[in-house]
């Protein structure tokens, strides 16, 4: 490994302000690193103007698994940047870190996985199947590009999948998945002294959450490595003046679901409650999805997540826990596709994503590169 080649390689990655939706940038970048390898097959999906996917297809030697590779290329945004002691998109190093937006959610994580496919070429390392890294757009704010490269197939042949998401070098095999909703109400506006004339869009809204409390606190079960359904209402808005009915207003509420209890049928409850609620005189409520996120099953013994252990405790020279993740990733998409199969989410990353000063550890950057690259080659034996 040259280790200074893999940090370059991340530091022009985080340079690159592929905030939200201007990932083209970082895809037109990874393109020319893979331009010099004709055994790479690359390619473009475009999700909209500014915004395309990459898909990255090396084959082996001979016949075998197909292994997916994935991470994404958007990041949030830095926030107030005065905040930041190294500037957000510099790439600035010292002796044990690299500092910049997405250091850690994950430009990390696909740097890595980059530098690895990249050696594999260079070296003309030998292994039987094919690997597929997909760079995707539009993680942080809903999976749409896991979802559009699902739908057109590009992971129906997968019989693994490792997500690059920060990790804290743990292996993780499960994880929550996400329901935003969005409760609209429409009423009549009437001045305040008058409120028979009018009908109050609030007062729609605390039926609506009086019910789906009732709804969802009997949902006790309580998974053993993510823990319980939980469920809060964590915005609400409406009305025009204090002297006045609202006409208008709306609720949004945030899901995080487990294996126990999956999204469509939580979807179907919370539908079938607001046209119950709509039955009733007064109410017109209307409810809409924001990308809902599947929680991601998984099996802690199944060979995969095992495997993946195993070379980690080697490199690393301890043990390495198997646990699950609070969050969703791609994985959430992915799994959508023709076949079952196991997925790892193991990254570089730490805590600080999303925080100013955001940054990912070398020592735990190189460590993952030797891992993805041992990985890689024993499953593709």
């Amino acid at each position: 490994m040259d280790k200074r080649k893999a940090l370059i390689l991340l530091q022009e990655l985080l340079k690159i302000k592929s905030v939200n939706n201007h990932e083209a940038q970082v895809a037109d970048y990874i393109k020319l690193l893979f331009d010099q390898y004709p055994a790479a097959q690359v390619t473009e999906v475009n999700y909209a103007p500014g915004r395309s996917n990459l898909v990255i297809t090396i084959h082996g030697d001979q016949p075998g698994k197909t292994l997916g590779l994935s991470g994404h290329l958007d990041v949030v945004s830095p926030g107030d940047i005065s905040a930041w002691h190294h500037p957000p998109f510099a790439g600035e190093m010292d002796t044990d870190n690299v500092y910049g937006r997405g250091a850690s959610d994950m430009k990390g994580g696909l740097a890595a996985l980059i530098y690895v496919l990249l050696d594999l070429l260079a070296e003309k390392r030998s292994f039987a199947g094919t690997i597929r890294l997909f760079a995707t757009v539009g993680e942080e704010t809903g999976n749409y590009g896991a979802a559009q490269l699902t739908r057109q197939g590009f992971a129906d042949e997968l019989d693994a999948l490792i997500v690059a998401e920060p990790s804290n070098l743990q292996v993780e095999y499960t994880h929550r998945g996400v329901i935003d909703y969005e409760v609209s109400a429409t009423g009549k506006a009437a001045h305040s002294a008058n409120p028979a004339a009018g009908n109050n869009a609030i007062d729609q809204l605390f039926r609506f959450y009086e019910a789906i409390t009732a709804l969802m606190t009997p949902k006790t079960k309580v998974d053993p490595v993510l823990g319980p359904l939980l469920h809060n209402v964590t915005q609400i808005a409406g009305g025009e003046q204090i002297n006045s009915i609202p006409a208008r207003a709306r609720l949004y509420g945030n899901i995080r679901t487990t294996p126990l209890y999956p999204n469509q049928p939580l979807m179907a409850e919370i539908e079938a409650l607001v046209a119950e609620l709509n039955q009733q005189p007064g109410n017109e409520l209307q409810l809409t999805y924001h990308y809902p996120e599947s929680p991601l099953p998984g099996n802690p013994q199944a060979p995969f997540v095992q495997l993946f252990r195993k070379v980690a405790m080697h490199t690393l020279g301890h043990k390495v826990a198997v646990v699950g993740d609070s969050g969703a990733t791609d994985a959430s998409e992915f799994i959508r596709a023709a076949q079952k199969f196991p997925v790892v989410i193991f990254g570089p990353g730490n805590d600080s994503g999303h925080q100013a000063d955001e940054y990912v550890a070398i020592k735990d950057y190189i460590a993952a590169i030797t891992i993805y690259q041992q990985v890689i080659l024993q499953f593709l034996r």
